[in-house]
């Protein structure tokens, strides 16, 4: 069985695989949500510290265009859920999988750019402009490094392997399960 595809050593139905992969991208977003939902928390209370006043316009831009990022990161993570009920029982759940999969995505991209203005304007505020563009750059490589580019590196090296085992190549993933 190791050597056939996954869609034949898993023996599901089209229907199965949707519902599979709509609970394993649910799962996904429950980790990521609880994230946003944490920095965004963070985010709302900063306009009403003390020290919120004394942030130049720089900094004021960078906190609001952080916020409006962690607002639409909460907003596409949680989208699949909205988007399954307004179509449950409507034998659309392929369309479900495929479409939230993308919100997902896009929305691992925004959450991406939320961290890097949220350490940018701490690090600003803290130490200086210099430091906190180095700490988001710092951050916007980092994220990128783990979630574009370790997976990409991860799926190029399971080609490699089935390819020099000779076993068969998997189709390619599904848009939006890359």
């Amino acid at each position: 069985m190791a050597d056939r595809p996954p869609e034949q050593a898993r023996r599901e139905t089209p229907l199965e695989r949707a519902d599979r992969n709509f609970a394993e991208l649910l799962q996904e977003l429950r980790v990521t949500q609880t994230g946003v939902q944490i920095l965004f928390a963070f985010l709302l209370t900063l306009a009403f510290t003390q020290r919120f006043p004394t942030l130049d316009t720089v900094q004021r831009a960078t906190y609001v265009t952080t916020l409006l990022l962690a607002m639409l990161a909460a907003a596409l993570f949680t989208a699949p859920a909205a988007l399954h009920r307004s179509l449950f029982q409507q034998n659309a759940k392929p369309a479900i999988v495929k479409v939230s999969s993308r919100l997902a995505t896009i929305g691992m991209g925004v959450l991406m750019l939320a961290f890097t203005g949220s350490v940018l304007l701490v690090v600003d505020v803290s130490l200086g402009r210099v430091a906190g563009i180095a700490a988001g750059a710092g951050t916007l490589l980092v994220c990128v490094a783990l979630w574009r580019v370790l997976p990409w590196v991860v799926r190029r090296t399971l080609v490699a392997r089935r390819r020099a085992s000779g076993a068969p190549e998997e189709r390619e993933p599904p848009e939006g399960h890359r």
